[in-house]
């Protein structure tokens, strides 16, 4: 009372609460650990004080300086091993204190709520923290919160870290810790909204992922042995912003990885035609120098889906891209009954293509026919060129035949006499390239011996 009658008493009293807050920066790294401890025990955190806004300054400033090891930013990839801060890649010692000090770090601050850790989190953030540094942190705390945790603690902890990681840069973040928090999260019931992010962060990492990464059991009994909508979801959110703004190099190698998921869901017999079809078209033709791969797949899928009408198989058989197919493969197609005849057609006019595009090139020997430097003997090279020909023009009636025709039984003949005039044609073509060689090797020497005979008209 007589503090209060005072006239000196109240400003005594808020310089003594301000002097109080201003000790909080001197105080020790324990000393502010056991009062964030105190605040998420006693109150709830998201009424914020000033008192826990001073600790939580002074505590990200602590982090700050053991951040401070060297003047060199951290070059640490996401997904390199380890936990370290910035530290001087010249000096060994130097990346043990960073990694050992990092680790201490990290498990002082696996002691506080979900609600602290986004306080910090969010802090460190507006500090200008690599985010390298924090998403180690936030995988860190999210490993070591759920092995004591309860059923609803897990989901809030995990539901807490992927709004968190979602703040940060992409690149920065592990795409093998992502797939780490997927395996807790399909037990967890977490909400759509969370879920969705961390599906999308995924996909954002897709060319970082493997093969073991999207062997994802599905979810539900009966279906498909693998989650194939997940990893649908997870290529939607990689072309998210259009395949013109994906680099190629990331493309070829999503591209490369779904060829090896294709390989392992075609065995499976309750995957679905529809499903295939969109595993295989989900990426654009650029991504693929080749579809060999994707055909060996859609074998087993065909062998193992034996009872499609011939027009599902038509209609999972169009996601072929047969000009980006070899000839090997187009020779197998064009036998392989699993497939059906038009597909078998297909791959065959995609093999004329390329060999008609071989053939202009022996037209230069025409060139060479008619100098008058020429003293080769080409006419072996004129019958060969005239027999290719001749094969051309029955080989595109013949065929003209055969995608009229309806009965299969004709069909397959027909392809078999073409297989046969194909094989020959290219015989013909190998020819004609090596005759072309020796002809411009010899041209060579005879336009020589022909300028050296011209005489001279002036002196």
């Amino acid at each position: 009372m007589e503090m209060n009658k005072s006239a000196s008493g109240p400003p005594n009293f808020l310089k003594q609460t301000e002097k109080s807050l201003d000790e909080i920066r001197y105080w020790t790294w324990s000393e502010l650990l056991v009062a964030l401890k105190e605040f998420q025990d006693s109150l709830p955190v998201k009424n914020s004080s000033t008192t826990l806004e001073k600790c939580l300054d002074s505590l990200v400033g602590r982090l700050a300086l053991a951040c401070e090891t060297s003047p060199c930013p951290s070059s640490c990839s996401p997904d390199s091993s380890g936990i370290r801060f910035s530290c001087d890649n010249k000096s060994t010692e130097s990346l043990k204190n960073c990694s050992s000090r990092a680790t201490w770090v990290f498990e002082d601050l696996v002691a506080l709520n979900p609600n602290l850790v986004e306080m910090v989190t969010k802090s460190m953030v507006s500090r200008k923290f690599n985010h390298v540094i924090i998403s180690r942190f936030l995988f860190y705390y999210h490993k070591s919160r759920l092995i004591q945790a309860t059923f609803d603690e897990k989901r809030e902890i995990t539901e807490t870290v992927v709004n968190l990681l979602y703040c940060l840069d992409r690149t920065a973040i592990s795409c093998k810790g992502l797939f780490g928090i997927l395996r807790f999260a399909s037990t967890l019931n977490m909400s759509k909204c969370f879920r969705h992010k961390l599906e999308g962060m995924i996909g954002w990492r897709m060319d970082q992922a493997t093969l073991d990464n999207l062997l994802i059991p599905s979810p539900t009994r009966g279906s498909c042995q693998y989650d194939v909508n997940l990893v649908l979801r997870f290529l939607k959110s990689f072309l998210g912003k259009g395949i013109s703004a994906v680099p190629l190099v990331q493309l070829e190698k999503v591209a490369s990885l779904m060829d090896l998921y294709i390989a392992e869901a075609a065995p499976d017999p309750r995957l679905k035609p529809s499903k295939f079809l969109s595993l295989v078209t989900v990426l654009p033709d650029s991504a693929r120098d080749s579809y060999d791969g994707i055909y060996r797949a859609m074998d087993i899928y065909l062998e193992v889906h034996a009872w499609l009408s011939e027009e599902e198989k038509v209609n999972v058989c169009s996601g072929l891209n047969f000009e980006k197919l070899s000839s090997e493969v187009c020779n197998h197609l064009a036998q392989n009954k699993k497939f059906p005849s038009k597909s078998a057609v297909q791959a065959l006019i995609s093999r004329h293509s390329k060999l008609k595009g071989l053939l202009p090139e022996t037209n230069q020997i025409k060139l060479f026919i008619d100098s008058p430097c020429s003293s080769v003997d080409i006419v072996d090279t004129k019958e060969d060129k005239d027999e290719s020909c001749q094969q051309i023009v029955l080989y595109a009636g013949n065929l003209g035949l055969s995608v009229s025709t309806e009965n299969e039984k004709k069909i397959r003949a027909h392809l078999q006499g073409m297989q046969w005039r194909m094989v020959q044609l290219e015989k013909a073509c190998r020819n004609m390239q090596t005759q072309m060689t020796k002809i411009m090797k010899s041209s060579r020497l005879s336009s020589h011996s022909c300028a050296r005979s011209i005489p001279k008209l002036c002196s």
